[in-house]
């Protein structure tokens, strides 16, 4: 079975204040981390990463200098979607899974990936996720209007594995009636596709804010 896993670096940064995914953590770039991580796994055809027009210049050579040459560089898109779709379908013809990662969760481990992969095995997809330790309050406006009930609550995270005959199929059929979603597996859902889930890791946190940049270094150091 061929499987391409396509890492996303192509996000703007508007809630961080920069390109995160390019700045120095440590010594190395955000996207280096999960970028060695899926090197060292050593069972993918192919590994593309996502990345802004502007930078993709930069990117390339930055991927001579320290990986392999054979790592593809695609532009993204205009919103999160549209780059995995790009990245999807710039995929070999012939992979039959795609794994996705976002280049912001830099502590992902060969383990979760691989479990992420063997979710598969029974479903259309599977994603890593972690059970919420907060009460969960639902509200439009600051004012809570639900509570919802944790034991059956899951915090999404990546790697997301999906069949791609399938996902490409629910790229196909939902463009016009689902034009928003934050995740691979929500548009899979949305098409009835069977998703499972595979236990995540707290460590496995996405760096969004600053605060999350500084634990990020805590980890490190």
């Amino acid at each position: 079975m061929k499987i391409s896993a396509i890492i996303t670096a192509a996000g703007l940064g508007n809630r961080f204040g920069e390109k995160k995914q390019f700045k120095s953590l440590c010594g190395q770039s955000l996207y280096h981390y999960s970028l060695w991580v899926f090197l060292d796994v050593k069972i993918f055809d192919e590994i593309i990463l996502v990345v802004p027009e502007e930078n993709k210049d930069f990117i390339k050579q930055d991927i001579k200098n320290f990986f392999d040459e054979s790592i593809k560089v695609v532009v993204g898109g205009d919103t999160r979607q549209d780059s995995v779709r790009g990245g999807v379908q710039a995929s070999n013809s012939n992979s039959e899974l795609v794994v996705i990662h976002d280049a912001a969760r830099p502590f992902v481990t060969k383990k979760l990936i691989n479990a992420s992969i063997m979710g598969c095995e029974n479903a259309d997809g599977s994603i890593v996720a972690i059970p919420p330790v907060d009460t969960i309050k639902y509200s439009k406006s600051f004012i809570i209007e639900s509570t919802i009930d944790r034991k059956h609550a899951w915090l999404a995270q990546t790697p997301q594995t999906f069949k791609k005959k399938q996902l490409l199929n629910a790229y196909k059929n939902n463009t016009s009636k689902f034009l928003s979603f934050t995740d691979e597996s929500s548009i899979m859902e949305e098409m009835g596709y069977k998703i499972s889930i595979v236990q995540g890791s707290d460590r496995n946190f996405k760096i969004t804010t600053n605060d999350d940049w500084d634990r990020a270094e805590a980890i490190l150091k």
